[in-house]
């Protein structure tokens, strides 16, 4: 190999050879395939020989060793078909056992879960049924009360129930309503997003805006609300108290004439028109009038004590130690703060 000059050009692998016998490297031209040794080595451009020759010597052996000693024949042929074929009626045979199972065990899981359906619907006609019973004494607890109380103390009692959520109410005041935007999927995942699905803290959010700006009774989807009531989420459902509702969620509030504008223009209102340009949840709040809220079902009261001071009775017995304090009908119902 001649340059420019005539002169002789040595091989690139001679550059150096110098150094590499210092470091202890082999010098010469690389031998990929290892037939100097029996093993295959390097030069000092390691990349370029393993691109230049990718395949391992053993695989060129194992070929080599086979075209020698030709095709399988006889028994090791015999044995190798045998062999493949108890394999694939193993397979079979597993494949088949774990569909027998599962056709097996369909008609036991389909009558579980048809049992665990009827057993709900029949605990829910019960419970429907109690809650009727329930809801008849009470009226009927009502009427022996207010028979036996004058009209004052029935006007407080009437009074002291609309507050507490107690006794049915009727006005005017906003309905607020609320409903999930679209799940879309993401391409690459396969995942639903939920960022358009209304949460709990959401309704959190609508029902204190209502009693800050003056509502005297919210319910939410025929779910009266009280001093104590909860709004939780339990996975995707959202509670209110212990029931379940579902989207769209109307919020009906009885309050002042501006209950709904106020609503719109306050941080309540900014927000959900944020989340609906968003992630398209729908939001309105408009006036309404005649509402009519239920009372609460399942009002639980923690403490009651009288707001004027008890008297002593005088006719218990001085025998009896301590006093009775007599029933007046002015009394105060604590049921914890909003």
């Amino acid at each position: 190999m001649t340059g420019r000059d005539g002169a002789g050009r040595q091989p690139s692998w001679q550059a150096g050879t110098d150094g590499l016998a210092a470091v202890g490297l082999p010098v010469g031209p690389p031998d990929p395939d290892g037939a100097a040794k029996g093993k295959r080595t390097y030069g000092p451009d390691f990349l370029t020989a393993l691109f230049q020759d990718p395949l391992d010597p053993g695989y060129a052996d194992a070929a080599a060793r086979r075209a020698a000693e030709g095709p399988r024949t006889g028994v090791r042929r015999g044995t190798a078909g045998v062999s493949a074929a108890l394999t694939l009626a193993l397979i079979g045979f597993l494949l088949v056992v774990a569909y027998r199972q599962t056709v097996a065990a369909e008609p036991a899981r389909t009558q579980a879960r048809d049992t665990l359906i009827a057993q709900v619907q029949n605990r829910r006609t019960e419970t429907e049924r109690l809650q009727r019973q329930a809801d008849k004494l009470a009226d009927e607890v009502a009427a022996l009360r207010d028979s036996e109380l004058g009209d004052a103390a029935v006007r407080r009692l009437r009074e002291l129930e609309a507050v507490t959520g107690m006794a049915r109410v009727r006005g005017s005041g906003a309905r607020i309503t609320v409903g999930d935007g679209p799940a879309p999927v993401d391409p690459v995942t396969g995942e639903r997003s939920n960022d358009g699905r209304v949460k709990d803290i959401d309704l959190q959010l609508a029902t204190n805006a209502l009693w800050q700006h003056g509502a005297e009774a919210i319910m939410i989807n025929g779910q009266r609300l009280t001093a104590t009531s909860r709004i939780r989420q339990a996975g995707e459902a959202i509670l209110v108290d212990i029931r379940p509702v579902a989207s769209p969620y109307e919020i009906v509030a009885i309050g002042p004439e501006e209950l709904a504008e106020d609503f719109r223009k306050g941080v309540a209102g900014e927000f959900f028109t944020l989340l609906s340009n968003r992630f398209g949840i729908s939001f309105e709040a408009v006036d309404a009038d005649d509402l009519t809220l239920e009372a609460a079902t399942e009002l639980k009261l923690r403490s009651a004590q009288p707001s004027i001071a008890p008297e002593p009775s005088g006719s218990v017995s001085s025998s009896v130690s301590g006093s009775v304090p007599a029933r007046t009908p002015e009394s105060q119902v604590t049921e914890g703060g909003r």
